[in-house]
């Protein structure tokens, strides 16, 4: 088993610097090349395979059971995690699947209300979603300093 694996964005950032390196010793290298590159320093056949396992350790990073704290619709809160796999066709992206410890209203209106206490969204390396409310805020945000889990 391979050890102290870069997160998916780390493999790229490497990439980058990999390149940006060889362009100034003179050596054109394409995208694609640099990202080969890293794949086989970090033991890996190909660049896909990379994504694929750096991508199922990034969601080893959010396990169930763990807790966690951040904004759903603006709202704040704590939570659960319920499950935590890699999003479909996007690397470095997870799907969580959250039990909030206290539901959040998830309408702003003073009419009426609707609660809310499980929440699942698709959050990117940053730690938010991609998907955004119309004052511009990400719909769902994982705060970087989770809290720890319960004893």
């Amino acid at each position: 088993m391979r050890q102290d694996l870069p997160t998916l964005a780390q493999a790229k950032a490497t990439a980058r610097e990999w390149r940006q390196e060889r362009a100034q010793q003179g050596e054109a290298h394409s995208h694609s090349a640099a990202l080969e590159h890293v794949a086989q320093q970090l033991g890996f056949r190909d660049w896909n395979a990379c994504v694929a396992t750096l991508t199922q350790a990034d969601a080893r990073q959010f396990a169930p059971g763990e807790r966690v704290s951040g904004r759903y619709l603006s709202q704040p809160f704590t939570a659960r995690i319920l499950r935590a796999i890699p999003a479909s066709g996007h690397p470095g992206w997870l799907r969580l699947e959250l039990h909030l410890d206290v539901a959040v209203d998830v309408v702003t209106s003073t009419r009426f209300s609707n609660l809310r206490r499980r929440v699942t969204g698709v959050i990117g390396p940053q730690g938010f979603s991609q998907e955004k409310t119309s004052d511009g805020q990400p719909h769902l945000v994982i705060d970087a300093k989770r809290p720890q889990p319960d004893p």
